[in-house]
């Protein structure tokens, strides 16, 4: 892996599986496939439901932090699924250059026949600086950035894509909210449709 990959974007893997163990490795085309294939063949959830969840959260908790995770939390932990770090200029949902290695690296493996005709589902999450619902809007924006540019830029039809922003309602690290670990991109495999 070049000093470029290294120095330009942190990527941090996590398959979920029932016991919720996590596996983190260097960023590759492989470890992305390997990552979100085998997915259901019919999962029960769309991402109207998440998104709805989120607002959902914010309405019923509200004030600085949620005290609880998202109702559908353990059910997308089940799905076959990976987090990366992608980097968006300040208070922005413009991807920073560094991070196009990483969006075209999604895009090759998306691309493959292992995942080509599944839906995904781009998930956008931010940490807990500033408020709830400006950190919701911004992480449905920045996902929706992603998502332009899977389709766009690197042609994944755009048919299998979905974008939701779960903004700070689902911290990777609950322990501390304003850990750069929270800011994250997470692609979850829906299966085909």
């Amino acid at each position: 892996m070049n000093k470029f990959i290294l120095a330009g974007v942190t990527a941090a893997f996590m398959m979920c599986v029932a016991n919720d163990s996590q596996a983190q490795t260097k960023l590759s085309r492989n470890e992305i496939i390997n990552s979100l294939q085998g997915a259901q063949s019919k999962v029960d959830i769309n991402p109207d439901q998440i998104q709805k969840a989120a607002l959902e959260n914010i309405k019923k908790y509200p004030g600085a932090n949620s005290p609880k995770n998202l109702p559908l939390a353990e059910k997308l932990a089940t799905l076959r699924q990976f987090n990366i770090e992608i980097t968006f200029h300040f208070d922005s949902a413009t991807i920073a250059p560094e991070s196009y290695e990483a969006v075209g690296l999604i895009a090759d493996a998306l691309h493959t026949p292992y995942l080509q005709g599944q839906t995904f589902v781009i998930v956008g999450h931010t940490d807990a600086k500033g408020a709830r619902d400006y950190n919701l809007d911004l992480s449905i924006k920045r996902a929706e950035a992603v998502r332009d540019a899977l389709a766009t830029t690197f042609r994944v039809p755009a048919r299998y894509l979905y974008s939701v922003g779960l903004g700070e309602e689902q911290l990777r690290d609950p322990a501390n909210p304003d850990a750069a670990v929270n800011r994250r991109v997470q692609l979850i495999n829906l299966g085909y449709k």
